[in-house]
């Protein structure tokens, strides 16, 4: 077990996400940051599917009921064992009654722990994952809070020695100016041309509301092309008729305030969908604080898939290294 002393600001329990579900309109929910999950499972011998628990800006502090190891990856947000600073990006080992407490994140938003074992909370849709908005996965659907107890699982596969680190070169550099890859797409033509250059040409600020449902941009207001609304769509010429909102996808409700959706974001609406975030960038996006600036650029399909190919490779060689 791993007692909760202090919560942090929104500690959720995430793994890969609730996948093959959106015909129902359940979203994936699910860890925002794949590669840096993805590694933090690796460093302890985990399943790569094992759940972590995801930390949000301000870390918990947690007492650990036994030994064993654990990895901290994603935003950087100065861990420390028994007060005693630990390095991010490598297996480390805890003893019976060792406390994790963390500072304010310093670059990036979200960090993952991964511990030995994995975080064991009941499958429901054949996922851990927490989905907040309805209360379901996770630690009892909700954010941890003080005086939990945490269950460690059994999905480790392989013994990691603590130490083990992966290449400076395969840790991300976070910033607080950030490259967004999207495709333009499915309705970019509801858009007048000058508004579509206009998004893709300055720079936009995340605002406050920005969290696991989506991300809002303000920056300057685009118009759509008038037209006589077809029926079942909105008046508003940025509605049109209801369509389903892949993981990434960017609606400009009136024009104003672009959101990405991302993992806990509704299934659909009646938005037109100027473009879609591409999805290794999607690690990037969760990587994102309020007030941070976003400059997106238009990829195509084939640039798409072989920057996925190459996140895909940086993994296998993580993978291959440990």
């Amino acid at each position: 077990m791993i007692k909760v002393i202090k919560p942090g600001l929104q500690t959720t329990v995430q793994d890969n996400g609730r996948i093959g579900l959106y015909e129902i309109g359940m979203p994936p929910s699910g860890a925002m940051d794949k590669y840096a999950f993805t590694v933090a499972n690796l460093l302890v011998g985990n399943h790569p599917n094992a759940a972590v628990l995801e930390i949000t800006y301000l870390g918990p502090e947690l007492l650990f009921e036994r030994g064993m190891r654990i990895c901290l990856t994603g935003g950087q947000i100065p861990p420390k064992i028994n007060g005693e600073s630990v390095p991010m990006w490598e297996t480390l080992e805890v003893n019976a009654g060792d406390v994790l407490s963390f500072d304010f994140v310093q670059t990036g938003a979200r960090t993952y722990l991964a511990v030995e074992g994995g975080i064991d909370v009941p499958l429901v849709m054949n996922s851990r994952s927490t989905y907040t908005l309805i209360g379901i996965g996770g630690f009892e659907g909700r954010a941890l809070a003080a005086g939990d107890e945490v269950p460690v699982g059994e999905m480790k596969v392989k013994d990691v020695k603590a130490g083990t680190r992966i290449s400076p070169d395969l840790i991300p550099v976070y910033s607080k100016s950030h490259e967004i890859r999207v495709v333009v797409g499915l309705c970019s033509y509801r858009l007048t041309e000058e508004s579509l250059q206009t998004f893709l040409g300055i720079e936009w600020t995340v605002t406050p509301e920005a969290n696991r449902i989506g991300y809002r941009h303000k920056g300057e207001r685009l118009r759509f092309v008038e037209r006589e609304q077809p029926f079942g769509a909105g008046s508003n010429p940025s509605n049109v008729t209801d369509l389903g909102y892949p993981i990434g996808s960017i609606q400009v409700p009136d024009g104003v305030e672009p959101i990405v959706l991302l993992h806990d974001a509704v299934t659909g609406g009646g938005y037109a969908t100027i473009a879609t975030v591409i999805s290794c960038d999607l690690n990037r996006m969760a990587q994102i604080k309020t007030n941070e600036k976003v400059h997106f650029v238009a990829v195509t399909l084939e640039q798409a898939l072989q920057a996925r190919r190459e996140v895909q490779e940086k993994l296998k060689q993580i993978a291959d290294a440990i």
